[in-house]
C-alpha cells in the first residue's frame, strides 16, 4: 500500500481432486493478503500487527498456487504481483490508493498467460530499456490426466520425483512499455533448453553491466543464461553454466536444486550462489571469481556437512547480526516419508528443523541451537521471504509451511549494532531492481549489495538494501550503479535509519572513487 512498511502475501495450494472434479475453491482458501499496520510510539518502540484484507483487496487467486514475484512493471510507483501455480499464472495490477490495498487481474490483457506448472519468477530489466521484464521458471509436464501414484519404501503414498515427467521450457516476457508483454522465449534463445526449474535468481555475475539469469533445476543441470553479443544489440542469451562451473556439483552430479540465492558472502564485490538440495546430498555454495566463473566451496565453507540430514527449500542471505557479513538461512522439510514419524502416527511425516548459519569471515557455523526455540520446531517449511517488517534495521524472516501455519520470525539479535537502510528508486518511483550498491564504512571497509526481490524458493523479498556496519558507526560514502551503468555517490548519510536514493540525488561518481579527496 506504499506506506513504508512491508505487507505480506501468502500463496495457498488447492486440493487437486477438487480441481479435477471442477468443484469451487472453499471460502477463504485462496491466496491471502495481509496489511502491515505497524505503529511506532514516541520512544521509537514498534508495535507490529497484520490485518487480513484479502476480500477488500480484490485479489482472488484460488488455484493451486506455488509462488509470487513482485515488481512495478508499469512504473506507476506501486508494486504488482505475478502469481505462479499449477495451471494458469496470474498478473495482478496494484491499484491501491489512500492506504487501501486494491488489485486487478490483468493477465490476459498484459499477455503473460502460462498454463503450465510454474514455480519461481522474477521481474528484471533484461534489455536495459528501463522497464521490468518477466522471467518464469516452469517445472515438469504433470497434468491431472497423466498423474501416476508413487510410494515410499514402506508402501505409503509419497511424492514423485521430477524424473517421472518430462521437463518444461521456461518463459521470458519482454515489457513493451504500454502495459503489455511479448513472449521472447524463442527469439532470446531460451526455447532450446528444458529443465525442471524451481528457483530463479538474477544478478550481473560476470561484471559486464548486463543482468544474467540463474535457474535451479531439480535433478538436472542448472542454467546460467548470460547475454550474447548479438547483431543490432538484440536480446539473446546462451547457457554457460557448465563451462562456468555452476551446472553441477563438484562431483559432477546434477542436484535437486530447490532454493537459490545470490549475494556477496565474502565481501569481494561479486555475487556468489547458494542452493538447497535433498537430504543425503549437501547444499551447494558456488564462489564467484569476479569474472563469472564459479568454484564449489560447499565443504570448505562449512555449509556441506550440516545439510546432509535435511532437505532444503527456501533460503536467504541475510546479515542477522549486522556484522557486515551475509549469513545463511535454510528452510527444511522432507519430500520422502520419514518412516519414524509415520510409525508414530504423524499424518504428514516430512517434518525437519530449519537452520541458521553465521558467516565468520567466509566460513560458516551452524548457530541454529542458539537462535531461539522457533528453530527447534519440526515443520515442513518451504518458502522463505526476508525483510525488515518492523523497520528496526534487522532482517526478519517470513516462513511458509506445507500443511502448517506461516511463521514470522522477528530478529532480536544485535540491537546496538549500527546499520544503514537504502530504498533505491528509479525516477518513476519504482524499485531500481538490478542496481548495484557499494557502501564505504568509516574505516574504508566496503560492502556490496544488489537491489533485488528474487531468489529463495517461490518467494519475493524486501526490495530495500540493509547493510550492517559491525564495529563501525559511520558511513563515508554510498555508490549506486544504476541499471544502464550510470553511477552516483552519496556522502555522510546518517546511520540507524532508512534513506531513499533516486537518480540525480547524488554526485556523479568519479572513475576511481578511491582517488576522491
Amino acid at each position: 500500500d506504499g506506506d513504508g512498511d512491508l505487507d505480506a502475501i501468502l500463496v495457498q495450494g488447492r486440493n487437486l481432486a477438487d480441481m479435477a472434479a471442477g468443484r469451487p475453491a472453499p471460502p477463504g482458501g485462496g491466496t491471502r493478503v495481509f496489511r502491515n499496520d505497524l505503529t511506532v510510539d514516541a520512544a521509537g518502540k514498534p508495535t507490529l500487527r497484520f490485518t487480513d484484507v484479502t476480500e477488500e483487496s480484490g485479489l482472488d487467486a484460488r488455484g493451486y498456487g506455488m509462488g509470487v514475484a513482485t515488481g512495478d512493471y508499469d512504473d506507476d510507483g506501486r508494486i504488482d504481483l505475478y502469481w505462479t501455480g499449477f495451471g494458469p499464472n496470474q498478473l495482478w495490477h496494484n491499484e491501491s490508493e489512500d492506504g487501501e490495498i486494491r488489485f486487478r487481474n490483468v493477465t490476459e490483457e498484459a499477455g503473460v498467460e502460462d498454463d503450465r506448472w510454474s514455480t519461481s519468477a522474477s521481474f528484471v530489466d533484461l534489455d536495459a530499456d528501463g522497464r521490468l521484464d518477466l522471467f518464469v521458471a516452469n517445472y515438469v509436464d504433470f497434468r491431472l490426466s497423466n498423474h501416476r501414484p508413487c510410494r515410499s519404501a514402506g508402501g505409503r503414498p509419497d511424492y514423485c520425483g521430477p524424473q517421472s515427467y518430462h521437463p518444461e521450457t521456461d518463459r521470458l516476457f519482454i515489457n513493451r512499455g504500454d502495459g503489455t508483454f511479448r513472449d521472447a522465449t524463442a527469439t532470446a534463445g531460451l526455447a532450446g533448453e528444458k529443465g525442471s526449474g524451481l528457483g530463479v535468481v538474477t544478478a550481473d555475475f560476470d561484471g559486464d553491466d548486463r543482468t544474467d539469469l540463474y535457474v535451479a533445476n531439480d535433478l538436472q543441470r542448472n542454467f546460467l543464461w548470460v547475454r550474447k553479443d548479438a547483431a543490432h544489440d538484440a536480446l539473446q542469451f546462451e547457457n554457460v553454466a557448465l563451462e562456468r562451473g555452476c551446472a553441477v556439483s563438484m562431483l559432477g552430479r546434477a542436484q535437486a536444486s530447490m532454493g537459490v540465492v545470490a549475494g556477496d558472502i565474502d565481501n569481494d564485490g561479486d555475487s556468489d550462489l547458494f542452493m538447497t538440495h535433498l537430504s543425503a546430498d549437501t547444499n551447494t555454495l558456488y564462489m564467484n571469481d569476479g569474472a563469472g566463473f564459479f568454484e564449489d566451496r560447499s565443504s570448505a565453507s562449512g555449509l556441506a556437512t550440516p545439510s546432509l540430514q535435511a532437505t532444503g527449500f527456501g533460503t536467504a542471505f541475510l546479515d542477522f547480526d549486522n556484522d557486515g557479513w551475509l549469513d545463511v538461512f535454510v528452510a527444511n522439510g522432507a519430500v520422502k516419508v520419514i518412516e519414524a514419524q509415520a510409525r508414530a502416527g504423524d499424518p504428514f511425516p516430512l517434518k525437519q528443523p530449519n537452520q541458521l548459519f553465521a558467516n565468520r569471515h567466509g566460513t560458516f557455523v551452524d548457530v541454529s541451537a542458539e537462535a531461539g526455540p522457533e528453530l527447534e520446531r519440526l515443520e515442513v517449511s518451504r518458502g522463505v521471504a526476508v525483510g525488515d517488517v518492523d523497520n528496526d534495521g534487522r532482517s526478519d524472516i517470513l516462513l511458509a509451511n506445507n500443511e502448517g501455519p506461516a511463521r514470522l520470525l522477528l530478529n532480536q539479535a544485535a540491537p546496538g549494532t549500527a546499520w544503514i537502510g537504502l530504498r533505491v528508486l528509479t525516477a518513476s518511483g519504482r524499485d531500481a531492481l538490478g542496481a548495484r550498491v557499494e557502501v564505504v564504512l568509516g574505516d574504508g571497509t566496503r560492502r556490496w549489495r544488489r537491489v533485488a526481490t528474487d531468489g529463495s524458493y517461490l518467494s519475493a523479498n524486501d526490495p530495500r538494501v540493509l547493510v550492517g556496519l559491525g564495529d563501525q558507526e559511520d558511513v563515508r560514502e554510498v555508490h549506486v550503479t544504476w541499471p544502464g551503468g550510470h553511477e552516483e555517490t552519496w556522502r555522510d548519510l546518517s546511520t540507524r535509519r532508512y534513506h531513499t536514493l533516486t537518480p540525480g540525488g547524488g554526485e556523479p561518481t568519479p572513475t576511481n572513487p578511491e582517488a576522491t579527496p
